[in-house]
């Protein structure tokens, strides 16, 4: 009897060290980042512009977090540290995860915006695809920016708000940017790989309209999947977005980039557009505009189409 007591003992404790052992590992793998600091030393660029505004910008960052209701849980936020110090006010990204990612697995990323002049606000919600946390996201920063006791209080640009999510979160990125009563205080937006819409309103998951995009848009997508094309957003199906885009607008596919990695490969460009259209940048604006637009011309990619309003 004692030899069985023991035995059930020892199997009770493998057990236990088993499901100790799992739970942790799923922590971890919840937690783990994805990108890293010095990933955008790695990236190659192909033109100077996407160079430049791949590296950090001349800001010092600082992060601030806040909790929230479920499923954002929490924001995460970067911005200029001397925001405490000056009279000044800054324009403001949100970025919208994509399936299962969270913030503060690509903080850096985050980091990196804000560099260069920006308040950057990421949740821990990982199933965007509504826009509904996003909106959620949006009036909390709004609140904050009204609220005294705020380190964001009368700091944040109210008519320069961007942006711009990936995969899940770029579907959201355009429900966000189309669908709902504040819509409007977003000037421009950045799908990266966003689930295309006929796929969307197939699955009657998260769908949404192209052509009630009315205000800036640039869509960027990889060009490796499944059958050598992008299944998330396949070339035919961006192209027919696009053509439904009744507003300025530009596409553009990276060469050799799958899925995920434009998360991040195109950051370049997505800082240089965000600098351009809230921050008024000519130097990044020459990436899309002028006589030899350096997006159209970068032989890291492909499919460029162009027809923006140039201010020129």
């Amino acid at each position: 009897m004692r030899k069985v007591f023991k035995m059930f003992k020892i199997l009770v404790i493998l057990l236990l060290v088993t499901v100790v052992g799992v739970v942790v590992l799923y922590f971890y793998a919840d937690n783990a980042p994805v990108i890293h600091q010095g990933y955008n030393q790695k990236i190659e660029t192909g033109g100077d512009i996407e160079y430049k505004y791949l590296q950090n910008g001349s800001y010092k960052a600082k992060k601030a977090t806040a909790k929230a209701e479920k499923p954002i849980k929490k924001y995460t936020i970067y911005y200029p540290e001397e925001l405490k110090s000056t009279g000044r006010v800054y324009p403001m990204i949100l970025v919208v995860n994509g399936t299962g990612f969270k913030a503060t697995k690509y903080k850096p990323e985050l980091e990196q915006m804000a560099s260069w002049g920006f308040i950057v606000v990421g949740t821990q919600d990982k199933g965007t695809g509504t826009g509904e946390t996003t909106i959620m996201t949006l009036n909390y920063m709004l609140e904050q920016n009204e609220d005294p006791n705020s380190v964001f209080y009368h700091k944040i640009d109210v008519d320069n708000i961007g942006i711009t999510g990936f995969s899940q979160g770029g579907a959201a990125t355009i429900r966000a940017f189309t669908m709902y009563d504040e819509s409007h205080y977003f000037k421009t937006a950045v799908p990266l790989s966003p689930l295309n819409e006929r796929t969307a309103e197939q699955m009657n998951v998260y769908p949404y309209d192209s052509a009630k995009i009315t205000r800036p848009i640039l869509m960027l997508a990889g060009t490796i999947g499944e059958f050598e094309t992008e299944i998330v957003i396949p070339i035919a199906e961006m192209n027919r977005m696009y053509e439904k885009i009744d507003a300025p607008k530009l596409m553009a596919r990276r060469i050799g980039m799958d899925h995920d990695q434009m998360m991040y490969s195109a950051g370049g460009y997505v800082t240089a557009w965000f600098m351009w259209q809230l921050q008024g940048d000519e130097e990044a604006a020459k990436a899309f505009i002028g006589s030899n637009p350096e997006l159209l011309s970068n032989p890291l990619y492909q499919d460029q189409k162009i027809n923006l309003i140039s201010e020129e």
